[in-house]
């Protein structure tokens, strides 16, 4: 990629924020936006029948996937593919640079399983009307889901790029963020899942330090051959990019929203209230289980939050997230084939339809 001359402009929604604009860069960064559209659309049901092969391909002939439990599993087979180095671009000798990824999949998955458990339980309620009203199963179900869809679009097209275009990722990653996407892209953005009101809140998927700084060391990785420090380099690499989702697209989209940070409030209280009673399955447990099913009996393939964890409060939820990180890191170290072997499991999801 040829140099360009760069100008700048206050083009994001961060007052006093200077983006570098790079002309040379929009394509492939709209090229990586498209993946993450693509993996989670399918061609509609009318345009599968009645237009060409061509006419499918345009943005406005697909949907997003409907089905959110179906989706996070699509989302979770994704991030386990470029961990694995089997999605596109990737390099199977490079495998262990994506170290969030895999560490992504178990999550995303579990956001599934949650999403499906809040599903049943709407039904539950249905049948049971005498039951208090502490939650709105369906309220958790589409936030749950908006948060997940939102970090895969944040996520993916930075690890897509940096597969496919490594020489340019430092030059081009400060423009993400500006709207520097082909018109057709940014609009079809605006037109998904919020998009309108969501972009902002997230600063238009911008990069941000702990991501910058959590790619310079996916480079780092993929030239550590020895695997003491090779393994120290990926669970720090692993902890800046949830550092960049948490804080940057979960905080601001999910847990200060005033209504799902109430309800998320009285799912632990009411988790609580009804602990060791007939009622105690209506609310889905929290945790995250390093396997592709949703539940284990092994306690040390899953993470539970330590007792007083405030999910909606960040850092109480990071020291959750950071400890999850730990124990991730550790089972990748003590049985890596089994976990490589549910990431691969997860990774045959990646082509589900509604």
């Amino acid at each position: 990629m040829a140099d360009s001359t760069a100008y700048q402009a206050n083009t994001n929604t961060t007052e006093g924020s200077v983006c570098t604009n790079k002309a040379d860069c929009k394509t492939p960064l709209s090229q990586a936006q498209a993946f993450a559209y693509l993996r989670v659309s399918r061609p509609s049901l009318l345009s599968s029948i009645f237009s060409s092969t061509e006419e499918q391909k345009r943005p406005e002939s697909r949907r997003i996937l409907n089905n959110y439990g179906d989706r996070a599993r699509v989302i979770a087979a994704t991030y386990a593919r470029f961990y694995l180095e089997i999605e596109e671009h990737g390099n199977i000798k490079k495998k262990g640079r994506y170290y969030w990824m895999a560490l992504g999949a178990f999550a995303s998955k579990t956001v599934a399983c949650t999403i499906d458990a809040w599903q049943s339980t709407a039904g539950r309620a249905m049948s049971r009307p005498y039951l208090p009203n502490i939650i709105d199963p369906d309220f958790v179900r589409r936030h749950l889901a908006l948060g997940n869809f939102w970090l895969f679009q944040d996520i993916a097209p930075f690890h897509w790029y940096y597969s496919r275009y490594p020489e340019h990722f430092d030059q081009c990653m400060p423009s993400r963020g500006c709207k520097d996407l082909h018109k057709q892209v940014i609009d079809n953005l605006e037109r998904m899942e919020q998009g309108a009101e969501v972009l902002p809140q997230i600063n238009y998927l911008a990069a941000t330090p702990s991501v910058i700084e959590g790619f310079k060391l996916v480079r780092q990785i993929e030239k550590e051959t020895e695997l003491t420090p090779r393994a120290a380099l990926q669970l720090e690499h692993l902890k800046l990019i949830a550092v960049h989702e948490q804080k940057e697209i979960l905080q601001p989209l999910m847990y200060e929203n005033s209504a799902f940070k109430s309800w998320v409030k009285l799912q632990r209280e009411g988790k609580e209230m009804i602990k060791d009673t007939m009622f105690d399955k209506l609310l889905p447990d929290i945790e995250l289980v390093f396997t592709h099913n949703c539940t284990t009996n092994q306690k040390e393939l899953k993470s539970i939050p330590p007792t007083g964890t405030k999910l909606e409060d960040y850092d109480s939820r990071m020291n959750w997230i950071l400890e999850a990180a730990n124990t991730f890191h550790g089972l990748m170290d003590t049985q890596k084939d089994f976990m490589e072997a549910e990431l691969k499991a997860m990774a045959n999801w990646h082509s589900s339809n509604d």
